[in-house]
């Protein structure tokens, strides 16, 4: 009876002390990596051919003025203490003074951002609730009429550019047949009816219990997130594809279909089954890629969204906006990246 338990006490150890190394190293290689994005944004700073005193005080400002402004924002120091008193301001969510704006950068991130989330994220789930049955009937079916229909709407996802998609989305459903609102966030007389909780219009206005507002948000948020999820759907649905017709070639699959499983079976409960985990990256990536990438189609829709912001802040030369949408996109990949490393790890033991 004791030994038996002493080793169960040594096994549950061994298990703590490896739980805490693990934990330890994905800290510290988050941590790593944050600061390296960190010392690249520094460096665009530095790099780039604006002078950041000059777009803070004019052109026209006297040099006495812009020696005490270069002193003050501690140009004047070296680049490593520059480096840590940046990274200080980061971490504090100090990112200055937008130019474009006149508000503090962490407040325009606050407000712009919620709404490219809401629409990546009705992006995303197109894209996986139409890309992964869609890549797993193609392979099912490699080689018919139905495989090479998925595999065409797959390059087309690749090929078209997105304003253009946007474009004739808002004049066929918009203009043409009035299905849809159109730019725009949600219909401007019901724009401030519903308090802003969490910044997502749609879950705000569940909240608050204003249907017609929801009603209008969904209206206008159909078109950006169908063209966000068809982009989605082509590289899930390709992947998935590749994924499924690996699966089926191996023995496992030939076994159960030797033992009699339906067809059904066989392709979700033995094929489908292994290719969970690989799709866990493959949807994070693509996600992480919609957060960033959805500038053409903020542009198009008019969204106010971090894309959109930072499109202002480039053309107006607005460093400390640039810098800061850019920190905030970078760490959107860090966090998707580090998560799909946790969920690959919990569901494919053979990781750990």
């Amino acid at each position: 009876m004791i030994a038996p338990t002493l080793d169960s006490i040594l096994r549950r150890g061994s298990l703590l002390v490896a739980g805490s190394r693990t934990a330890l190293r994905f800290g510290f290689v988050t941590a790593m990596t944050f600061l390296g994005l960190l010392a690249i944004t520094f460096f665009i700073g530095r790099v780039v051919p604006i002078d950041p005193v000059v777009a803070v005080v004019g052109d026209r400002a006297s040099q006495a003025v812009y020696d005490a402004t270069f002193i003050e924002m501690g140009l004047d120091r070296p680049l490593v203490e520059q480096f840590a008193l940046y990274v200080r301001d980061v971490v504090t969510g100090d990112f200055g003074i937008s130019l474009s704006t006149g508000r503090p950068v962490m407040d325009d991130l606050i407000r712009f951002f919620p709404a490219t989330f809401e629409m990546a994220t009705f992006g995303i789930l197109i894209g996986v609730l139409l890309g992964v049955p869609m890549g797993v009937v193609a392979a099912a079916n490699a080689g018919s009429w139905l495989d090479q229909m998925i595999r065409v709407l797959g390059l087309l996802g690749y090929a078209v550019p997105a304003f253009w998609m946007g474009l004739v989305a808002l004049a066929v459903f918009y203009a043409g047949l009035g299905w849809t609102a159109g730019p725009g966030r949600i219909d401007i007389f019901y724009d401030g009816l519903v308090p802003t909780i969490t910044g997502l219009l749609t879950v705000d206005a569940i909240i608050a219990g204003d249907w017609v507002v929801l009603k209008s948000a969904l209206s206008h948020l159909v078109l950006p997130s169908a063209i966000l999820g068809f982009f989605s759907l082509a590289y899930i649905a390709r992947m998935t594809r590749s994924f499924m017709l690996d699966q089926l070639q191996q023995e496992f699959v030939t076994t159960a279909r030797v033992k009699g499983a339906s067809e059904w079976a066989v392709i979700w409960k033995h094929a489908f089954y292994p290719i969970r985990v690989h799709l866990i990256t493959v949807i994070g990536l693509s996600y992480a890629v919609l957060l960033e990438g959805s500038v053409m189609v903020e542009i198009v829709f008019s969204w106010p969204g971090i894309g959109n912001y930072l499109t202002t802040a480039l053309l107006s030369a607005d460093m400390n906006a640039v810098l800061g949408a850019t920190i905030l996109i970078g760490t959107v990949f860090i966090v998707i990246n580090r998560t799909s490393d946790v969920l690959y790890h919990i569901f494919d033991p053979r990781s750990r």
